[in-house]
């Protein structure tokens, strides 16, 4: 009786199988399973107008610099406890801009901050509810980085501008 090559071996392959393109496509494991950070920056009245994508497991402070880069210029930063590191507010400072960012509970020396201005972060919560609404950028449908990217600002012009 002549075999097929498929039924020669009953385990599974010797060979170590990787997972390609989780990395390439800004996938990557969260508590809650596989998944995708959007990074936005907005502006005064909360509009979004720079984009970043990444993996679930990056930290926010690793990502900074890279949105920073396509800010251009500004005077504040308002930004939650997930930027909070010494690095980033010296590189801030740095560049000129005033970092609104509270400390984390567990920081050896409390950080100042303007109490004020950080009431305006709910302007970012609020783009980021209202992106979340789109069904296709809440549940990421596209597997490719570039193509769920593309959907992210055609969701964000209807939000905000029509």
């Amino acid at each position: 009786m002549g075999r097929d090559r498929q039924h020669l071996h009953q385990n599974a392959t010797r060979g170590v199988r990787r997972k390609r393109g989780r990395q390439t496509q800004a996938i990557g494991r969260s508590r809650g399973g596989w998944t995708t950070k959007v990074y936005a920056l907005t502006a005064v009245i909360g509009r979004a107008y720079a984009l970043m994508l990444t993996a679930g497991n990056v930290s926010d402070v690793k990502a900074a610099p890279a949105l920073l880069e396509r800010a251009g210029r500004m005077r504040y930063l308002i930004a939650d406890k997930g930027y909070d590191a010494d690095r980033l507010r010296r590189w801030l400072r740095d560049a000129g801009v005033v970092p609104v960012i509270p400390g984390r509970r567990n920081r050896k020396r409390t950080v100042r901050y303007d109490k004020q201005r950080f009431r305006g972060r709910h302007l970012i919560e609020n783009a980021f509810c209202r992106l979340n609404d789109f069904r296709r950028v809440a549940t990421r449908y596209d597997k490719l980085a570039a193509n769920f990217l593309a959907g992210v600002p055609i969701a964000i012009t209807i939000a905000f501008w029509l």
